[in-house]
């Protein structure tokens, strides 16, 4: 299934080649937080389904035997690696996974044996072949209202489904899923600005705004095993969720959302102002100055906020041409270190020269 971005699912990029199959390096993510019930027969389950990939585990200050029980793990198999992340929230181990793992293409997961790993190597095709930057694991489209016992998730998830196709204008039908595959091009060029959960949040809606291709894959989800606790609150972050996505409205479309703003100073100008004009024709005076200073105070207001809307547009437009640009480049240099290293090398050391120095006139 192809989620369907505006512009359609073709990044406006330039494509990359895709990387042959067998060659690819292929790195699953698996960050934890307290899944010692789990965590060995989800690593076990993707080394299997995806023998040549490396699993890196990466344990966020679990109070139980997680890290340990990986260990173990790792001492007997050479494909598999526990890392640490010390800051709490999902958000910070992505953050550092995506910073620290070089990989064509990553498998992100989590470590409640939810995401069955048959489908792993579907989302690694579509993401090698390159027709998707991002490649997801869709729960919503089959199991996930039989199988998840939380109360309110299935309503969150549709709320926040909503609100997000409606307000960047896309049909993606899984937001919030955890199982996702990844091109070098997202991982690289994604900024990774949440803490915790609302990090898959983020993700979607860059990768809406950036046009990246998106392809979704309709998964058999199943609820957590006897034993293993979910560590997501439904109402606080969900309200974490809520407030990230407006705060993505406003740094990625904000001329849409201070021109909305705008407007509603516009009509509270308008309310107040009106009945002062009709006054004034009628009596030829006008009685209430209090209401006629609020009224062009709150019309100064509308009109500083849609100037500053255009300004921002512009800048955003910039940023996405930048991105663009950052990426086309990137592309350039990873076809040529694979065809010809010295020709890369050159390329570079070319481009390093021609950047102006901070005495240098520009």
């Amino acid at each position: 299934m192809t989620a369907n971005l505006p512009d359609g699912t073709t990044s406006g990029h330039a494509e990359v080649e895709p990387v042959h199959l067998d060659s690819a390096r292929v790195a699953v993510l698996i960050p934890c937080y307290n899944e010692q019930a789990t965590v060995a027969k989800v690593v076990r389950d993707y080394r299997a389904a995806l023998p040549t990939a490396q699993v890196y585990v990466y344990d966020n200050n679990s109070t139980d035997r997680t890290a340990e029980i990986v260990a173990d793990l790792e001492a007997s198999d050479d494909r598999v690696h526990l890392r640490h992340e010390w800051r709490q929230g999902k958000g910070n181990v992505i953050h550092s996974m995506f910073r620290d793992i070089d990989a064509d293409c990553y498998v992100m997961i989590d470590g409640d044996d939810t995401y069955p790993a048959e489908y792993a190597p579907q989302l690694v095709e579509l993401v090698l072949t390159g027709r998707a930057d991002m490649a997801i694991g869709d729960r919503l489209s089959t199991t996930y209202a039989t199988q998840n016992k939380r109360p309110f998730h299935e309503m969150g998830n549709s709320v926040v489904r909503s609100l997000i196709n409606h307000l960047f204008r896309c049909d993606i039908t899984d937001i919030m899923t955890g199982y996702r595959a990844f091109s070098r091009t997202f991982v690289k060029g994604f900024p990774v600005l949440s803490r915790g959960f609302e990090i898959e949040t983020e993700m979607s809606i860059h990768a809406v705004d950036k046009n990246l291709k998106v392809r979704e894959v309709p998964i058999d989800y199943r609820d957590r095993p006897e034993g293993s606790a979910s560590k997501l609150d439904t109402y606080s972050d969900g309200w974490k969720v809520l407030r990230t996505i407006f705060r993505l409205f406003k740094n990625y479309h904000p001329l849409a959302f201070f021109g909305i703003i705008g407007a509603l100073f516009a009509i509270a100008c308008a309310a107040s102002f009106i009945p002062i004009l009709v006054d004034y024709v009628r009596l030829g005076e006008v009685p209430r100055f209090p209401t006629l200073i609020v009224a062009v105070g709150l019309g100064m207001v509308a009109v500083l906020c849609w100037a500053v809307a255009v300004i921002l547009d512009v800048e955003v437009a910039k940023s996405r041409q930048l991105y663009e640009v950052m990426t086309n480049y990137h592309d350039h240099i990873e076809r040529l270190l694979s065809t010809s290293p010295s020709a890369a090398r050159a390329t570079l050391r070319r481009d390093a020269a021609t950047v102006p120095g901070p005495d240098d006139t520009v």
